[in-house]
């Protein structure tokens, strides 16, 4: 049975995009936590007219256009006023006993900043949603841990944020769409802010479940672009523009030995998904 005075220590934050079919089960997983606020980026499926209808305790924040995952994370996270905000992505799914595990490592270790569930797959399988900084350390896996650990990053599908560790400081904005999970745990890491994995706790991820929409094809498209810019954007911020430049033109090169390849082996969401991160490459500048 959920715990009321726990669950209302929490904000609930999903952001959505064309997310309208995970409604259904994400207001099933969230019909215990009185604190939820659904960012919707411009969607064009009704998402935002229909989350009342599967969430009715829930703020809809309805954005004109699509900010970016980190920036429509940011106008909610603005407006919280609990301790905690769990940030979870429309293809999560989490129960109210997982959150509270949560809340108890957290409060166990007043320094945590930030704790982060096991993810599993739909089919029970773990995924290893948590490593060290790449840029330091390569991580080996997949070994799974048996317990409470530290780490150097975790996924952002589903994090549980301590508020008073941010000081109203979250996602840089210059990360559309990828890469902000990367960049918020490097600066937490590097402040020598503790993150850690709590196994006990699950969330089952249907991985790239989360966006539909009209057009499959330019959603994939969207993917391959901004993973580029993100992961340039990244380099160049921690390391250097001159670093960045080098993985930019391997990258160019990489990708456009590999673009024929996808035209061989036909599959237009792959294919379109390369030429997105062609374009990506492409039209970034260090500047």
């Amino acid at each position: 049975m959920a715990d009321t005075d726990h669950l209302n220590q929490v904000t609930v934050i999903t952001v959505t995009y064309n997310s309208a079919h995970c409604l259904a089960a994400l207001g099933a997983a969230l019909i215990d936590f009185p604190n939820v606020v659904i960012v919707d980026n411009g969607s064009d499926d009704g998402c935002a007219a229909l989350t009342p209808s599967h969430l009715p305790q829930a703020q809809v924040l309805a954005l004109s256009k699509n900010l970016g995952f980190g920036a429509a994370n940011n106008r909610a996270l603005a407006q919280v006023q609990t301790p905690f905000a769990l940030l979870l992505n429309p293809d999560c799914e989490i129960t109210p006993q997982a959150v509270q595990q949560m809340l108890l490592t957290a409060k166990q270790w007043p320094d945590i900043a930030m704790v982060a569930p096991q993810l599993l797959q739909p089919n029970g399988q773990a995924e290893v949603n948590y490593r060290w900084p790449h840029l330091l350390w390569r991580s080996r896996g997949p070994a799974i841990t048996e317990g409470p650990a530290c780490v150097g990053f975790v996924c952002g599908a589903a994090m549980l944020l301590r508020m008073s560790a941010f000081e109203g400081q979250f996602f840089d904005e210059q990360f559309f769409l990828y890469y902000e999970d990367d960049d918020l745990c490097t600066r937490l890491f590097n402040r020598h802010q503790a993150m850690v994995i709590d196994p006990s706790a699950t969330a089952t991820h249907r991985s790239r479940g989360s966006v539909r929409g009209k057009s499959p094809l330019r959603s994939e498209y969207l993917r391959g672009y901004h993973h580029a810019q993100s992961k340039l954007i990244y380099a160049r911020k921690y390391q250097s523009a001159p670093q960045a430049n080098t993985q930019r033109h391997k990258l160019l090169w990489q990708t456009a030995l590999v673009l024929p390849l996808r035209l061989l082996a036909y599959n237009p969401r792959l294919l379109a998904r390369m030429w997105g991160r062609f374009k990506g490459v492409l039209n970034w500048k260090a500047s």
